[in-house]
């Protein structure tokens, strides 16, 4: 019999696939997109490494160009961990000051004393690079707030729970293994939260199916 997690990606590895640089036009407003990164495998397919949505109505665009195009890691916890692994194996005095976020007015004062500004536009100038070269996606419309909480979730949780019965494992190269985040390195995914929850059942595996094709 085969996984949910083999069903979930045969059937996301055949959608199509963007990289940068994508037309953003060409994606649907609302939805859920689908990571993958080179070198990263499952069986002969391509292993998914982030599962990701977004909360706000029409905003699926917006949300990969956070991750992909606009370097501020504070509006982009994907980017922030990948900011996080490199500091990891190459600055880790540096780390307690990239968890600091000058986004609101609170503190900003304060924080910015102990942000190197010029290190960090250095440091996202490197995490675009990785995330341009070495990711891809797939994408399917999702069009309500609900639905994209409850696919997002099922779909993580599927995945995240055969990397904890060993059925999914990422490379020993994958940058992943570096982070900082005990659930990243264990998962094999690049996120925390919505792991280890429900599982897909055979019903909703269906559900999805027709939803993504």
């Amino acid at each position: 019999m085969t996984s949910l997690a083999c069903e979930l990606h045969c059937l996301l590895n055949k959608k199509e696939r963007f990289t940068f640089p994508f037309d953003k036009f060409k994606l649907p407003k609302n939805g859920i997109y689908i990571i993958f990164e080179n070198g990263e495998s499952f069986g002969k397919m391509d292993r998914i490494v982030r599962i990701g949505t977004h909360t706000g109505e029409n905003q699926l665009r917006s949300r990969l160009m956070q991750h992909f195009v606009k370097e501020n890691k504070n509006r982009s916890i994907f980017r922030k961990n990948i900011g996080r692994c490199f500091l990891n194996i190459e600055n880790q005095d540096y780390l307690d000051s990239w968890e600091l976020d000058i986004t609101s007015k609170e503190g900003r004062e304060d924080k910015l004393k102990r942000i190197d500004l010029e290190f960090e536009k250095t440091l996202e100038k490197r995490i675009s690079q990785y995330i341009q070269t070495n990711l891809s996606f797939c994408v399917f419309e999702v069009n309500t707030k609900e639905e994209r909480l409850f696919w997002e979730s099922k779909i993580t949780s599927t995945l995240s729970n055969a990397a904890k019965f060993g059925e999914i494992k990422p490379s020993e190269n994958w940058l992943g293994n570096h982070s900082t985040k005990d659930k990243i390195r264990e998962s094999g995914l690049w996120q925390v939260n919505e792991l280890y929850k429900e599982s897909l059942t055979e019903a909703e595996l269906e559900k999805l199916l027709a939803l993504v094709k």
